[in-house]
């Protein structure tokens, strides 16, 4: 194996020390690499007014592969407000670094898998024919479109003259908002392009033929959102077809989609939605699997071959200051395992994924979410593990 560098960015709040115990199960692994840290989050933020300062795009730039911990974002005044006294005059204004980490190095395609462990007492149950309790397996492999949408940025409070008349040429906006005082309006923009459209749907296709699905699963709203929804169904349609004929392609609205997760989870292998719907339903399947300590995450260009690997939870403020970390840190590790199976180190990453199922199915080893208690520092006195108790039983059984 080839000893690489990879960039760690732990991040705000919970993120330093969940990588930090990733960091220790890989390298018990066996996975030999150098890690240097990149600066990103809301210190920096404060300090600088920069929450992504160059010198960390320069990092990834020159290494392709990073690890992720976690960032805290706050609304506009308290960003402002917590600003150093010195920049508070120079007009900055703070956006999530890690948006502009995936715009910057256009991390389009964002891979979000949640599969269940068995014997996590946090797995999803329901009530089956007779008033039996069933625990469907879930493995749902979510592609969310990761620079466009609704997340794109586009946005506008009291939108300036020019906006506004364009706005206007829309008869549906003149009949709607055209009354309304120009100061009163704040317009998001949901922007697709079929450049980024056909390489999420791809992404998708290409992984359920990899892996064995039967099914892509379309999950936006097409039925109103016409022209952007429309648009990447049409174009699923068309990939299917010419690309992909023997895996069946569905199409489910979103709403209707967060409903069915709970009724038939067991039925989806592979979903694809843009930005937005694509963050709403990766949560949703994550919660039938314990939450967002199981829920991890890849974002990456294939052009570049830069990827970032990161769990999905933030940055937990609030459990940050325990003197001990009582997170679950499990959905890290299974960032690092994706970040593996990238640099095709997939013996490697099944070896991780065993030990946390073995575990987990165990029980003996339980962060306090997994004991179904709420987050206090005492849960470690009263039998849950911390953070690093959790990490040292994976990794004895590695």
């Amino acid at each position: 194996m080839t000893k690489r560098t990879i960039v760690s960015m732990p991040g705000d709040g919970i993120g330093r020390v969940v990588l930090e115990e990733a960091i220790k199960v890989l390298t018990a692994a066996g996975f030999e690499a150098d890690y240097v840290e990149g600066d990103i989050g809301w210190e920096f933020w404060k300090k600088e007014g920069n929450p992504l300062p160059q010198r960390t795009l320069d990092l990834l730039e020159n290494h392709k592969i990073a690890l992720f911990g976690a960032i805290t974002s706050k609304p506009k005044d308290e960003a402002f407000n917590e600003l150093a006294p010195e920049l508070q005059a120079k007009g900055l204004v703070y956006s999530s670094p890690i948006v502009g980490l995936r715009q910057h190095f256009n991390l389009d395609i964002c891979l979000r898998p949640c599969k269940s462990y068995l014997g996590n007492p946090l797995n999803f149950i329901r009530r089956g024919a007779g008033g039996v309790i069933e625990e469907p397996a879930v493995d749902a492999q979510i592609f969310r479109q990761n620079t466009e949408g609704l997340y794109g940025g586009v946005e506008w409070s009291n939108p300036p003259k020019q906006v506004h008349d364009a706005l206007m040429t829309n008869a549906k906006f003149k009949k709607n908002f055209g009354n309304t005082p120009v100061e009163e309006l704040s317009v998001s923009t949901r922007i697709f392009t079929k450049k980024a459209t056909e390489r999420i749907l791809r992404a998708a296709f290409a992984h359920a033929k990899k892996y064995g699905y039967k099914s892509v699963t379309l999950c936006e709203k097409p039925n109103v959102i016409r022209e952007t929804s429309g648009m990447m169904y049409k174009m699923a349609q068309q990939i299917q077809k010419a690309d992909y004929p023997n895996i069946e392609l569905w199409n489910t609205n979103i709403d209707a989609q967060m409903m069915w997760l709970t009724k038939n989870p067991e039925n989806y292998g592979v979903l694809v939605a843009g930005n937005m719907f694509g963050d709403i339903v990766s949560d949703g399947f994550a919660g039938l699997i314990g939450g967002l300590g199981f829920a991890c995450s890849a974002q990456y260009n294939p052009d570049l071959g830069i990827a970032v690997f990161e769990p999905t939870h933030g940055s937990a403020p609030k459990y940050a200051d325990y003197e001990t970390s009582i997170v679950n840190p499990i959905a890290m590790i299974e960032s690092a395992c994706m970040m593996l199976d990238y640099l095709d180190e997939q013996e490697m990453a099944k070896k991780i994924r065993k030990a946390v199922a073995e575990v987990v199915s165990e029980g003996k080893v339980k962060t306090y979410d997994m004991m179904k208690m709420t987050g206090k520092p005492d849960v470690v006195a009263r039998g849950a593990a911390s953070t690093q108790m959790m990490a040292a039983a994976i990794i004895a059984k590695l």
